[in-house]
């Protein structure tokens, strides 16, 4: 892979005991960095953090719970002297269904985990970088932002949340030496698909020119570039990883 300079940093990955949050460890590590995973499931982010070696640390939280994020804020900062990078890439999908019988609760689940959790990490963190002159947060959003999938409706309502959430951060952040970028991957295949319909798969499939899904892989080399040095002049914006699908 090629080498992205990450040396003394780190960063804290939300969703990071599988998927898209692992594999963004796995290359800020190889870059040179340290990572503390937040995840739900502890359990699971303690056996990643084993796995993924080079002094990973894991602390539970649940980011819809703003007390809970603030908690895992102290208990990060018990173990590293700053957090130089949070990427927010916790979310859930919620199910495949027309708005006109989408469930009340579920969509509240997705909006508290997408867009609330989202909040809570960027609006505890953010104050730590500005007083230490240097950050950067990159924001897990999705084409589903852009575009509005059918049979999708909160997933996309959230992740467009996350990608003005991004700009106004990065705004609001633009006289310091804090940057806030999202990304927006069309489909990538990891567990989170264990909660989508297999013609909703299709569907997003279908809507891909390379017509293949994109690989954690290549989400996690953009990231983590987002997260170096090297991005110093992007900030409030939009880095799609779409296979050709994105048209703007």
């Amino acid at each position: 892979m090629n080498q992205l300079d990450f040396k003394g940093r780190h960063a804290v990955v939300t969703g990071g005991a599988t998927g898209l949050g692992y594999a963004i460890a796995q290359r800020l590590i190889a870059s040179g960095g340290t990572v503390t995973l937040w995840d739900r499931d502890e359990a699971g982010a303690q056996r990643a953090a084993g796995e993924l070696g080079g002094g990973t640390r894991a602390v539970g939280v649940d980011v819809a719970r703003h007390p809970s994020v603030q908690a895992a804020v102290q208990a990060t900062l018990a173990n590293a002297p700053r957090i130089d990078a949070l990427v927010n890439s916790a979310g859930i999908t919620g199910p495949n269904t027309k708005v006109w019988d989408y469930p009340v609760q579920a969509w509240s689940d997705v909006f508290a985990v997408n867009v609330h959790g989202l909040f809570h990490c960027c609006r505890e963190v953010a104050p730590l970088m500005r007083a230490q002159g240097w950050g950067r947060i990159v924001n897990i959003a999705s084409v589903a932002g852009k575009d509005g999938n059918p049979n999708a409706s909160a997933y996309s309502a959230s992740k467009a949340a996350v990608i003005a959430l991004t700009k106004s951060l990065g705004k609001e952040l633009a006289d310091t030496e804090v940057r806030v970028n999202c990304v927006t991957p069309a489909a990538v295949k990891t567990a989170i698909f264990d909660q989508m319909s297999a013609e909703h798969i299709a569907f997003m499939l279908s809507k891909i020119p390379m017509a293949r899904f994109g690989t954690p892989q290549e989400v996690a080399a953009m990231v983590a570039w987002l997260c170096t040095d090297d991005c110093s002049f992007s900030t409030g914006a939009v880095f799609d990883l779409s296979g050709g699908r994105s048209t703007y």
